[in-house]
């Protein structure tokens, strides 16, 4: 016996088996986020007064490059997954809202690379 409505069944319209993924990846990204978050706190905190110069060779180090790296990437990873569930529960015109969704994940995208390119720059020095 299905749950699903007469409706649905003809219209083909199932589950399309993401939902949890998606949830489950929201969950994750945020339980990341907290020690990532306290260690770059902790890390501002420590480098308070600090010059540009020591900042930039503390981030030339690999251990805090590949820590805000991970910082980045899963922030815009669990900021884009927030957005498109506000997309696809308040946007009801379906242009819009796949064209919000793409642009998105344009942006989200493009931001990453971009603040991943900043971080390796400071990282290596180029």
């Amino acid at each position: 016996m299905s749950m699903q409505s007469n409706l649905g069944r003809v219209r083909g319209m199932g589950s399309a088996k993401e939902g949890v993924h998606h949830w489950w990846m929201q969950r994750l990204t945020a339980i990341a986020l907290v020690p990532l978050m306290l260690w770059l706190v902790i890390s501002i905190v420590a480098h308070a007064g600090a010059g540009h110069a020591a900042v930039t060779a503390w981030m030339g180090q690999p251990i805090p490059a590949i820590l805000m790296i991970l910082l980045v990437v899963g922030g815009y990873y669990h900021a884009k997954l927030g957005m498109q569930v506000v997309i696809e529960d308040y946007v009801h015109n379906e242009g819009v809202k796949f064209a919000a969704l793409i642009g998105l994940k344009l942006l989200t995208v493009v931001l990453g690379v971009a603040s991943v390119f900043a971080i390796l720059k400071l990282a290596f020095g180029a």
